[in-house]
């Protein structure tokens, strides 16, 4: 049988990808659950037309994050954290820490979108990505100070 996928089903593909699976398979899990429709003519058209608005809605999603690199451009944030002897820290500094300075500076950032390469665990400048878009990212510096 042929389907439509309506949600990303790691096994079988992404979402709109049309695919053919076994009768049962799809009649008993992948519609139920909602993650399939049967591919009718009918279902093939909503499917186009579901396609274009999501390439327009993506394209302004494009557009508003390259602006947001701007923004983002010279961005430092300062993190005081508590710290130990020889100036190493008690912990890290994690992305929810970062998310919870740059709201406090006014950005709309979560902190899933926040890409640290390595482990913050010193004092100093360290230079920390934010994933505006998939391949768009804008970089910001983070300041760690001793906290007093």
């Amino acid at each position: 049988m042929k389907v439509i996928l309506k949600e990303d089903v790691a096994s079988l593909g992404k979402r709109g990808d049309t695919i053919k699976v076994s009768d049962g398979y799809a009649r008993n899990y992948l519609i139920p659950k909602g993650l399939a429709l049967e591919a009718t003519g009918k279902n093939i058209n909503v499917l186009e037309h579901t396609k274009k608005v999501i390439a327009q809605q993506s394209e302004k999603e494009r557009k508003k994050a390259e602006s947001l690199v701007q923004q983002f451009s010279g961005v430092t944030v300062t993190i005081p954290c508590k710290v130990g002897e020889m100036d190493k820290l008690f912990g890290s500094v994690t992305g929810k820490d970062i998310e919870k300075a740059l709201v406090e500076k006014g950005f709309e950032v979560d902190k899933r979108q926040i890409v640290i390469e390595d482990p913050i665990k010193s004092l100093g400048e360290h230079r920390v990505k934010v994933k505006l878009y998939p391949g768009i990212f804008a970089d910001i510096a983070v300041t760690v100070t001793r906290a007093e």
